[in-house]
C-alpha cells in the first residue's frame, strides 16, 4: 500500500523544512521527485542528501511567484520525464505587522507567494495529468487559516484562500482523475521557527495547548503527503487534513 513507484512529482519550497520532509517521504515511497526553493545552492544540497538515500530527486530552481518562471518550470518537468504525477504546493513566505501598518505591497506578495502561485501550478499541472486522467495536487496551507494571530494578516488571508481554492479545483478537476488537496499543519520543528523554540514561553504554550503535548516533526507530515499522493487516497477529494496534534480543537 502507498507505493509511489512510477510516479513523478514536483515539490516546491522543498530544501528544508516540511518541503524537504514531503518530498524526501515521496521519494522513499518510490517517487521520482524534483525540488525547488529560489536558492539553488541549498536546493541542490537538499536533492544530493537524497540522492544519497537512494530516491531519485533533482533540483529545480525557480521563485513561484514568477509566473512564467512557473509554467515554464512545469513545461520542464514534463519534457524531462514525460509526466507530473503529483504537485506539491509548498512553497511560501511571510511579512509581519500591525494591520494599521501594513504595506498593500507587502500583502499582495504574501497572497502571490501562497495563493495565485499555486493556483498557476495546478493550473499548468492539471493539464498533463487530465491528458493522463490521473493527477495529486497538494497544497500545504496552515491552521492559521481557520485560526489567527495577530501581525500576520496576508499569511492568515491567503492561507484561507488557498483552502477554498482546494475546493473549487477539486470539484472541476475530480471528475478528469485528480483529485486536490490540502494539508494543514501546526506548530513544527523546522528551522523556520527556530526562533519560536527559542522562546522557553511561546515553546511551553504551545505544547500546554496542543492535546499531545509536543510539536510535530517533519516526517509526519510526510507520511500525511504520501497518504494523499496515493491511489489508497483516490476518493479522498477536497479536503484539507489538519496535522496539528490537536491544537485547535482543544481550548
Amino acid at each position: 500500500m502507498f507505493s509511489l513507484k512510477g510516479r513523478v512529482a514536483l515539490v516546491t519550497g522543498a530544501s528544508r523544512g516540511l518541503g524537504f520532509a514531503m518530498a524526501k517521504a515521496l521519494g522513499q515511497a518510490g517517487a521520482t521527485v524534483i525540488l525547488n526553493s529560489r536558492s539553488a545552492g541549498p536546493l541542490d544540497e537538499a536533492a544530493a542528501a537524497l540522492t544519497r538515500d537512494g530516491i531519485a530527486a533533482s533540483a529545480l530552481p525557480f521563485d513561484v511567484s514568477d509566473e512564467k518562471a512557473a509554467v515554464d518550470a512545469v513545461a520542464r518537468v514534463v519534457r524531462e520525464h514525460g509526466r507530473i504525477d503529483i504537485l506539491v504546493n509548498n512553497a511560501g513566505g511571510n511579512t509581519r505587522g500591525a494591520v494599521t501598518e501594513f504595506k498593500t505591497s507587502d500583502f499582495l506578495a504574501v497572497v502571490n507567494t501562497h495563493l495565485t502561485a499555486a493556483f498557476v501550478l495546478a493550473r499548468e499541472a492539471a493539464k498533463t495529468m487530465i491528458k493522463n486522467r490521473h493527477g495529486r495536487i497538494i497544497s500545504t496551507t496552515s491552521i492559521m487559516g481557520r485560526v489567527a494571530r495577530p501581525t500576520i494578516p496576508a499569511y492568515v488571508a491567503a492561507k484561507a484562500a488557498l483552502d477554498s481554492l482546494t475546493r473549487a479545483m477539486a470539484a472541476e478537476l475530480g471528475p478528469q482523475g485528480i483529485t486536490v488537496n490540502a494539508i494543514a499543519p501546526g506548530y513544527f520543528v523546522t528551522e523556520i521557527n527556530t526562533p519560536l523554540l527559542a522562546n522557553p514561553e511561546f515553546k511551553a504554550m504551545i505544547e500546554r495547548r496542543t492535546p499531545v503535548g509536543r510539536w510535530g516533526q517533519p516526517d509526519e507530515l510526510g507520511a500525511a503527503a504520501v497518504f494523499l499522493a496515493s491511489d489508497e487516497a483516490g476518493y479522498v477529494n477536497g479536503h484539507t487534513l489538519v496535522v496539528d496534534g490537536g491544537i485547535t480543537i482543544a481550548l
